[in-house]
Formats: structure tokens, C-alpha cells, sequence
């Protein structure tokens, strides 16, 4: 276990009653991401506004699907820069979190966002697959300009490539920018399949797979934010593992009222009652107890604000979050 004997200045604090004491961690400010997303809003708004003039002038489905998809990035790359923005913002009386949260809505509304897409794209291919229109004889200019828009989602994607493992707001950016490259790849490869064989349904029929591969790699974020937004225990955190620590804590006897759930797509709370031989110790002794624990959960579990409760044996029978349906 940890030792906490020189705890930083914010580490945690100690507040001594008379059968109860409470240790608190507070998180680091979440990274920014501020000018990337800036970038990304910038960059796709100019390469929609070209792919949806020509996606239109050359009547190519792949293209007014990926101009649709791109559309929602620019607006869901607004709406996780807000986010970003929100989270740096310092606690209120009214929200004393302060806007961490935001970012979880945001993630879900990304999700939800890239499977209506999915859906979208499907429900004009599929009459399209079935009474293909003859696109204008201009598919070498179309591939020309979904190869822009390989690079330009490509590149943006790779601004967030390396944060969208740890914060679930900046992976829904990421896997919008990522499936907006490979819709624009699908593009390319349409139009030179159409070149060489004449056959137009490949233009919808690319587009019903790149829906399934929108569809199926957009369901684990859709899914892990919702549960984020019930204040589930995120899934980066090792539950079952955190239970056993607890059990295992030297001189913890037992352990109630344990909540864990997220705070923002990248900050997770922690709050527990631990219960304790009713023999006294030093204070000293107590402020050790406490720090080992605060410091354990932040450094091995990831918990970012925890808020600790040490009880003596005596007094846990009267505690009244002791049972378990109690929250």
C-alpha cells in the first residue's frame, strides 16, 4: 500500500469526529483540447461546403452521404468543444462538480448521433441499390474531391487519435472523424469501380457497408455513454478488484455505502464507509490509514475524487447507509 507520510498540499485533508473520518482526493484539470477541436471545426466545415456543391452537381449518393455525415461532425465537433470549454470551468455554489458532466452528454449525443447516420445512409441507399440513377459523367472529379476529404478527416482524426482512449467525448470525435475518411475512401473506390465497369449500384451498395461499419463501431460508445449518463461505474474501472482492496485494507474490518461513478467522460468519484476495529489509535496512525487509501484508489483504480468514511466497529451498526439497498 502506498504511503502518504509527505501527501502533496491538495492530496487529500482529514476531518476528525468522534467516531468518523473522511479523506478526499481531487483530480488533476482534464487535458484540453481546445485548439485540435478548433482545427477540426475549421477544416471540415470548408471541405463540406465543397463536397456538398459537387455531391449535388454529380448526383453521387457516397458523396451527399458523406456531406450529411460531415455535417453532423461540424456540429458535434461544435458541441465537444463546449464540452472541453465547460470542464475547465471552476465549481459553482449551484454546480458544485462544476460542468465536468457536460461531456458525458455530449458523448452519448455524438453516439447517438452516428447511429442515425447509419440509419440514415441505409434508408436512402437501399432504394437506390434497387433503381440505381445514372450519376453524371464526372466520376474521376468526384474521386478527386472524396480525396481531399480523405485527408482532411484523416488528419483531424489524427489530432485525437492519441486522447480518444481515456476520454469518451474525444473518442466520439475520433471515430466521427475516422468513419468521415472512410466514407470519403468508399467514394474513391466507387468511382473508379464505376469507371472501369459502368455499374452504378456500387455507389449505394459501398454506402451499405460503410453504414454497417458507422453502425457497428458507433454501438460500444453509444452504449458506455448511456451508461455514463445513469451514473454507472465506468468501464475503465476495476470493480470487482477495488472490492477486494477494500476487504484487504489492513486494520478495515469491513466496508459499506461504496458508490462509484463518473463524473465526466474522464474523471471518476468514489465515496465509502469503512469500518474498523473500535481499538484507538494515534492520530498519526488514523492520517496514515486514510492517505494509504485515498492514495491507493487514485494510483491503482483511477479514482480521481475520492471521499473516504472511517467508522469504528461500534459505531457502524448505527450508521444509516449500512444497508446495502440504502443509497
Amino acid at each position: 500500500m502506498p504511503s502518504s507520510d509527505h501527501p502533496s498540499p491538495h492530496h487529500h485533508s482529514c476531518h476528525n469526529h468522534t467516531h468518523n473520518h473522511h479523506g478526499h482526493y481531487h483530480a488533476h484539470v482534464p487535458t484540453s483540447f481546445g485548439k485540435a477541436l478548433v482545427l477540426g471545426i475549421s477544416a471540415n466545415a470548408a471541405y463540406l461546403i465543397v463536397e456538398s456543391l459537387w455531391g449535388v452537381f454529380s448526383h453521387s449518393l457516397s458523396l451527399l452521404a458523406d456531406a450529411g455525415h460531415n455535417l453532423f461532425d461540424v456540429i458535434t465537433l461544435g458541441a465537444a468543444w463546449l464540452a472541453n470549454y465547460l470542464s475547465h470551468k471552476k465549481p459553482s455554489a449551484l454546480f458544485t462538480y462544476g460542468l465536468c458532466r457536460f461531456s458525458i452528454l455530449v458523448a452519448f449525443v455524438n453516439a447517438l448521433v452516428l447511429v442515425i447516420v447509419a440509419g440514415g445512409i441505409v434508408w436512402v441507399a437501399i432504394p437506390r441499390l434497387l433503381n440505381p440513377i445514372t450519376p453524371l459523367p464526372t466520376e474521376s472529379s468526384m474521386m478527386i474531391v472524396a480525396a481531399l476529404g480523405i485527408i482532411v478527416n484523416g488528419i483531424s482524426a489524427m489530432l485525437f487519435s492519441f486522447g480518444q482512449k481515456d476520454d469518451l467525448n474525444i473518442r466520439g470525435v475520433f471515430l466521427h472523424m475516422l468513419f468521415d475518411a472512410l466514407s470519403s475512401f468508399s467514394v474513391v473506390i466507387a468511382g473508379g469501380l464505376i469507371l472501369l465497369t459502368g455499374f452504378h449500384w456500387i455507389d449505394p451498395a459501398l454506402s451499405l457497408i460503410i453504414a454497417g461499419a458507422i453502425g457497428f463501431g458507433s454501438w460500444s460508445l453509444l452504449k458506455e455513454s448511456f451508461h455514463m449518463t445513469l451514473d454507472a461505474v465506468p468501464q475503465k474501472i476495476n470493480a470487482h478488484g477495488l472490492k477486494t482492496y477494500l476487504r484487504e485494507i489492513p486494520g478495515i474490518i469491513d466496508f459499506h455505502a461504496l458508490h462509484i461513478w463518473p463524473i465526466s467522460t474522464t474523471e471518476t468519484a468514489l465515496t465509502v464507509h469503512l469500518v474498523r476495529p473500535s481499538v484507538p489509535l494515534t492520530p498519526q496512525e488514523e492520517t496514515k490509514l486514510l492517505g494509504d487509501v485515498v492514495s491507493t484508489l487514485h494510483q491503482r483504480f483511477g479514482i480521481d475524487h475520492s471521499t473516504v468514511q472511517i467508522e469504528t466497529q461500534d459505531y457502524a451498526p448505527f450508521c444509516h447507509l449500512t444497508h446495502s439497498h440504502t443509497v
